[in-house]
C-alpha cells in the first residue's frame, strides 16, 4: 500500500478549490483540492483563508472541517506533509519563505513565486537551504503532451535544435512565466544566458523601480546551449521547436502534437509523422505527486526551486531589458525592480 500524505491548502478560492467549475464537464482535476481527491496518495486535511465565506464553501464542497484564518496556526496545529500556496501572487514569496521556515516537507506554490529578484532570492534561500521539494503552478511542465515533445527533441528526431517559439499574447509574470518555463522544459532546462524584451504597449515606463500592473510583453532569449527562443504575441498558446531535420509543435494549449521530419537529404522538405496523443490527465495531480516522488526518492522535483528561481529572474529580465533598451543578462536585473502580480 502506498504511503498517504496529508495536504493543507492556503487560499481556498480558484486554484485551491473552484477552478474546475470553469472547465467543461469531465475535464481532468485542475484545482489542488480536486487533484488531491483524484489521487490515492493525497488527502486534504485542512485549509486556511482570511475570508470566512470561502472557508465555509470549502468545507461544504470538500468535507474538510479543519479550517483556519491564520495559515501559520494551521501548519503548526495540523503538521501537514505538503502545503499548497494558492493565494494572490503578491503573497507567494512571503508565504513560501514562511512555510519553509516551518520545515514543511513539500511545498506547492502558485506562479509566479515572486514580484522581484530580491523576493525570489529569499524563496531560493529558504527552500533551497532546506532541500524542500518545491513545484509551482507552471502546469505545462507536468503535461504529458509536453513530455512527449521533449522526448522527441531529446531523441534527435528533429535534428539539432535551431530555434524555439511561443505563440500567444500574454502578460509578463502571470503569463510569460508559463511560456519561459515551457520553452526551457522542452529544451531540457539548459539555462538562459541573455534576454531582450519589450513591455507592451512600448511606451510603458517603469517609475520608481516599480510597475503596479502586470504588463503584456514580448521577448527573445538565448539559452546556454545556443538556442534562440522568441515569443510571438498572437496565437493560442502553442510552442514550436525547430531543428535541422524537422520540427515539433504542441498544438491547442497541449491538446495535440505535430511532428514533421525531413524527407530529403538537404532537410528542406518536411512530412508529417504520426504520433499517439497522450490520454487526458490531471497536470495538477502529476505536479503534486512529483513532489511526493521527489521526497521519497530524495531527488529534485521537476520544477525545483533552482529552476523556478532562474526562470523567475529571466521573466523580470524582460522588464529590465525594456527599461534599459538593450539585451541584458540575468545578473543585470535590479534586485528591487518590482512588478505587481495579482
Amino acid at each position: 500500500m502506498q504511503k498517504q500524505y496529508r495536504v493543507a491548502i492556503i487560499g481556498l478560492g480558484r486554484m485551491g478549490s473552484t477552478i474546475d467549475d470553469e472547465l467543461p464537464a469531465g475535464s481532468p482535476a485542475y484545482s489542488v483540492a480536486a487533484a488531491c481527491a483524484a489521487s490515492d496518495r493525497l488527502t486534504v486535511v485542512a485549509g486556511a483563508d482570511i475570508d470566512p465565506a470561502k472557508r465555509g464553501a470549502f468545507q461544504e464542497r470538500w468535507g474538510v472541517n479543519e479550517l483556519y484564518d491564520d495559515y501559520v496556526q494551521m501548519i503548526r496545529q495540523e503538521q501537514p506533509d505538503l502545503v499548497a500556496i494558492c493565494t494572490r501572487g503578491v503573497l507567494h514569496a512571503e508565504m513560501s519563505v514562511r512555510v519553509a521556515e516551518e520545515n514543511i516537507p513539500m511545498i506547492f506554490c502558485e506562479k509566479a513565486i515572486a514580484c522581484s529578484v530580491a523576493e525570489a532570492d529569499a524563496v531560493l534561500a529558504a527552500v533551497g537551504s532546506r532541500n524542500i521539494p518545491y513545484n509551482t503552478g507552471v502546469l505545462r511542465r507536468f503535461n504529458r503532451t509536453y513530455h512527449q515533445a521533449r522526448a522527441v527533441i531529446a531523441n534527435g528526431d528533429i535534428g539539432e535544435v535551431r530555434a524555439a517559439v511561443h505563440f500567444a499574447p500574454t502578460n509578463l509574470l502571470h503569463g510569460h512565466i508559463h511560456s519561459l518555463d515551457t520553452l526551457s522544459f522542452l529544451l531540457g532546462d539548459p539555462g538562459i544566458e541573455s534576454v531582450w524584451g519589450e513591455l507592451l504597449p512600448r511606451d510603458v515606463e517603469i517609475t520608481d523601480n516599480r510597475l503596479d500592473k502586470d504588463p503584456n510583453a514580448i521577448y527573445q532569449v538565448r539559452f546556454a546551449n545556443g538556442v534562440e527562443a522568441s515569443s510571438v504575441p498572437a496565437g493560442g498558446w502553442e510552442f514550436e521547436i525547430v531543428g535541422s531535420r524537422g520540427s515539433v509543435r504542441v498544438l491547442n494549449n497541449g491538446g495535440g502534437i505535430l511532428l514533421r521530419c525531413a524527407n530529403d537529404e538537404r532537410g528542406r522538405a518536411f512530412e508529417t509523422v504520426p504520433l499517439d496523443i497522450p490520454a487526458p490527465h490531471s497536470s495538477t495531480q502529476f505536479c503534486l505527486e512529483d513532489l511526493l516522488d521527489a521526497h521519497e526518492q530524495q531527488r529534485p522535483s521537476l520544477g525545483n526551486i533552482q529552476v523556478t528561481h532562474h526562470l523567475t529572474v529571466a521573466c523580470l529580465a524582460v522588464a529590465e531589458s525594456h527599461r534599459q533598451g538593450r539585451r541584458v543578462t540575468l545578473a543585470d536585473v535590479d534586485r528591487d525592480l518590482y512588478i505587481f502580480h495579482v
